[in-house]
């Protein structure tokens, strides 16, 4: 018969060794919790920076006028409001339904992509940028960025040849252009070249011509 005192002392050998271990798995445990918080925080800390950004980002251009469909007054504001936006799309139009229908779908489309500006002038009544620009037919949409004309859509060659196609078909024009940001399908970059740029600095002239 096992001596009650060893059977005892094994007793709390097993039950310290247990308690040890409980312990140790405690800590670890409370590490992994400590970890998964700080990488909660590190997130939530990185994602409210992207927030803040972002919101800085739509004050400024809702200040220079991006989420609307606006006129441009003169060629002389055609040159600051390029300037002042990174990306611009600029409807060279007169009075005349192919022109209305294009003026219906930037409407919304102003709307959609506040990262982009959305203007209007009349071409009759710009004759050097029309000049300048090379701008025959109407209407004809020219692809600003960085203050240069990077390509034009003329007309509705790009979209059927008719003016019954959709506000989506133009938008996805548009954003293989890479001018908006397009969450769709069609918003994989292009890898073909979409022309020359042009300058639409006053200061600038170069015969380049239109692509596309």
């Amino acid at each position: 018969m096992e001596n009650p005192n060893v059977q005892q002392i094994l007793e709390k050998q097993v039950l310290t060794v247990a308690k040890a271990m409980e312990d140790k798995i405690d800590d670890e445990i409370a590490a992994l919790d400590r970890l998964e918080s700080d990488d909660i925080e590190v997130l939530r800390e990185k994602r409210i920076q992207q927030m803040k950004k972002m919101a800085e980002k739509r004050s400024r251009w809702i200040s220079l006028g991006h989420g609307e469909y606006s006129e441009i007054p003169s060629e002389k504001d055609f040159f600051s409001i390029v300037k002042a936006s990174d990306r611009v799309v600029c409807h060279f139009y007169r009075e005349n339904w192919p022109c209305k229908v294009m003026d219906k779908h930037l409407s919304i489309l102003a709307k959609q992509h506040i990262e982009t500006r959305f203007v209007k002038i009349q071409a009759e009544k710009s004759p050097f940028l029309a000049e300048k620009l090379k701008i025959v037919v109407l209407p004809t949409l020219a692809i600003i960025k960085n203050a240069k004309v990077e390509n034009y859509m003329v007309g509705f060659d790009e979209l059927g040849g008719k003016d019954d196609f959709s506000t989506d078909e133009l938008e996805e024009r548009l954003a293989k252009y890479q001018i908006i940001i397009f969450e769709g399908e069609s918003s994989v970059k292009s890898s073909r070249s979409l022309g020359h740029t042009r300058s639409v600095r006053q200061s600038e002239t170069h015969d380049s011509s239109d692509s596309d």
